[in-house]
């Protein structure tokens, strides 16, 4: 080995300079002609993997200026773009550019956020997201918290919290087998499907899930959790925790949570709300009010990925007590040398959740945040409800829609064909077909709900780039291509 170690890895200030100068060019096209794209392109897997190649790994390196010009178009050409103004699908957002500059700088700086010693500039910067991500949402910025990678993470990470807080002191060293009376946890019956998960991967089992009906308004019906909770208690079960939703992921709707607050308060239960979508919303004094008992949760699931508008991923698990997080993950193995420094307590992350080594995922947020201010994502986040009631009120008014639901920025609708007498089987299935073809089009992306047993098309609105021009322009393809998928469904049935 020469005295200056020379390597394959290493790219050189010039070349470095040069290949970022024309990423930056493409991404920067990209992101202003993202509308004249289709959305996605409709390639099969066999497809994608006969442009990708199917060679093996290379036994010698290939440079980087070859690479990543190829690896350029590969994406810009293949992929789907949830950034499209006509992207209205699940709940991801079109994210903010910044985010992606962001992105770029952390990835070279590469801290390792598990540890201050290993992140000390990254280490402020989520402890400071986490403060104004509490800030945001109008609860006390006292609330300790830590960014994961989604709403999955961020429901365990406090799901986990909770049974540590609520169960015997011995848990961490004898588990789950020597508790006598089985936890219980309760939520609406439109809850994530997270909670299954967290049941099977903690131990608790599904059979724990207590699913509570919902009443007309599709809202968890606070009588029946109560009376539940009382009924679990009577036959010797241990009921630990309460989910609220707030803005659930088929419809938006937000629980009750003052209700909620109160009976956890009342049976000395952990609350939780899962507001990884909808929390955002607080923000808006319109909707303050909806999200009342807010600041009385124990601890609060919310994703900037959702809308605040960051690159993926990023959650955030919020707590009113962040010891609760160091209670349930902290550990102290001999190979770690993290102590204090200078008579000042420095935070770990390895302590608030279940990862050690972790990403620097809270710059993208932290940036985007002060980019936009409060005011500006005030603005955003109203125009995106203000498009949503408006695709509600075009579906409410033409014939062959039927608008279903409306609540924030979620609008459920069908199509109805004119004079239709059929029966509510073929228009589910009409409906479904209809979803299929769109999402394969090209010209469109929405997801699906089931509303009272009907399938419905579901356009969720987290997106700064939609515009009312795009809503008009969505209900007009809707309607064209349900008339043609009508044609062909009911020729094939008769």
């Amino acid at each position: 080995m020469n005295e200056n170690r020379d390597n394959s890895i290493e790219i050189n200030k010039e070349e470095f300079r040069e290949i970022g100068h024309k990423l930056i060019d493409d991404i920067s096209e990209f992101i202003s002609s993202i509308d004249k794209k289709p959305v996605t392109v409709n390639e099969s897997p066999s497809q994608l993997q006969s442009i990708l190649g199917n060679t093996s790994l290379p036994k010698n390196g290939i440079s980087a200026t070859e690479l990543i010009p190829r690896v350029t178009d590969l994406l810009l050409n293949h992929s789907l773009f949830n950034g499209h103004p006509k992207f209205l699908g699940y709940i991801t957002s079109s994210a903010s550019p910044i985010g992606a500059l962001a992105d770029l700088l952390a990835a070279s700086i590469n801290p390792n956020v598990g540890a201050h010693i290993l992140s000390p500039m990254a280490t402020e910067i989520e402890k400071q997201t986490v403060q104004w991500l509490a800030e945001f949402i109008g609860v006390s910025p006292s609330y300790g918290g830590i960014l994961v990678s989604g709403g999955n993470m961020a429901n365990f990470t406090a799901f986990l919290a909770a049974r540590t807080a609520k169960s015997p002191k011995s848990i961490k060293e004898d588990g789950l087998s020597t508790i006598s009376k089985r936890l219980t946890v309760y939520c609406s019956k439109t809850t994530h499907t997270w909670i299954d998960k967290a049941a099977i991967l903690f131990g608790l089992g599904t059979n724990s899930i207590r699913w509570i009906q919902t009443d007309s308004s599709n809202r968890m019906n606070i009588e029946v959790l109560e009376e539940t909770i009382k009924e679990d208690i009577e036959n010797g079960l241990q009921p630990f925790m309460v989910i609220g939703t707030a803005g659930d992921v088929s419809t938006g709707v937000i629980d009750n949570l003052k209700e909620i607050a109160t009976i956890c308060k009342a049976f000395n239960l952990w609350f939780h709300i899962d507001g990884a979508y909808g929390v955002p919303a607080a923000v808006l004094p319109d909707y303050k009010n909806l999200f009342d008992g807010l600041s009385e949760a124990d601890s609060i699931a919310l994703d900037p990925h959702k809308w605040l508008y960051s690159p993926l991923e990023a959650g955030c698990t919020l707590v009113k007590n962040p010891q609760h997080l160091i209670d349930t993950f902290s550990s102290h193995p001999e190979y770690y040398n993290f102590t204090s420094t200078e008579g000042e307590n420095a935070q770990n992350y390895y302590e608030f959740g279940m990862q050690n080594s972790r990403g620097f995922r809270a710059l993208k947020v932290w940036l985007t945040l002060q980019q936009v201010g409060r005011n500006g994502y005030q603005k955003l986040i109203s125009e995106d409800i203000e498009l949503s009631q408006i695709l509600f009120d075009l579906a409410k008014n033409h014939p062959e829609l039927k608008a279903v639901s409306q609540n924030l920025s979620i609008t459920t609708f069908r199509f109805v064909p004119l004079n239709f007498e059929g029966d509510t089987d073929y228009l589910n299935e009409l409906n479904e077909e209809l979803l299929n073809e769109l999402q394969t089009s090209g010209e469109l992306f929405i997801s699906n709900a089931m509303v009272n047993e009907m399938y419905c098309l579901r356009a969720c609105i987290v997106n700064f780039r939609t515009s009312k021009k795009d809503i008009k322009e969505i209900t007009e393809i809707i309607i064209r291509e349900g008339r043609k998928t009508h044609s062909k469904l009911s020729k094939q049935k008769s």
